[in-house]
């Protein structure tokens, strides 16, 4: 699938641009309150946003995460197809949690600015996103044993990643909510805001 048109991730520090973005939202997902839209919104970027930095952690080789060299893929009804970073990062894991610092932080503040989303909870979803891309690399168990530095590299408050195991295969164990079930969709298979058992139920049917 090819993108529509490819924005610079600098925008995202730009109240107008992330604004105009999240009301598209409602297209998608239906009328809710800013809160909600910018939350479900910052999910999904969060998601495309982290991963060319962490697919190159993994391989030995991490790209710059900065917003600057960073390019996002959006799709006409306002979905993100992907992310690519134009340079490698300088530096090691210091540096790559400054750059994610810079980046997210921005992202993050922007959005809070814009509809009213706690910062707390769109950084609980960063580090959501961050264990999951994680995980969606060739090796999951080298990403595992690099989320909690990372995190903690990063600052911002961000709370620890966390990982579970549904049987053999690993999983995260959720700090944050997108709050998708707002917009009348079913909760994510991984959700919080289930009871623990009702989680581990879903998990085991969706992951074996």
């Amino acid at each position: 699938m090819k993108p529509d048109w490819t924005a610079p991730a600098t925008l995202l520090a730009d109240a107008e641009w992330v604004g105009a973005r999240i009301g598209g939202a409602a297209k998608l997902y239906g009328c809710a309150r800013p809160e909600v839209l910018g939350t479900i919104w910052w999910y999904s970027l969060s998601s495309v946003l982290v991963a060319p930095a962490l697919d190159g952690l993994v391989a030995g080789t991490p790209a710059d995460p900065s917003l600057d060299a960073t390019e996002l893929d959006l799709m006409a009804d306002g979905r993100f197809l992907g992310a690519r970073s134009t340079r490698l990062l300088d530096g090691g894991l210091p540096e790559l949690g400054a750059a994610f610092a810079g980046a997210l932080g921005t992202a993050i503040t922007t959005i809070a600015a814009v509809t009213g989303a706690r910062e707390r909870a769109l950084g609980a979803i960063a580090t959501d996103s961050i264990g999951n891309r994680l995980l969606w690399t060739p090796d999951p168990g080298r990403a595992m044993a690099l989320a909690e530095p990372l995190v903690a590299a990063i600052g911002l408050s961000l709370p620890k990643p966390r990982f579970v195991r549904v049987g053999r295969t690993p999983a995260v164990r959720r700090a944050s909510c997108c709050l998708i079930y707002e917009v009348g969709n079913p909760k994510c298979v991984s959700c919080p805001r289930q009871t623990p058992s009702e989680r581990e139920a879903r998990l085991r049917a969706a992951l074996g």
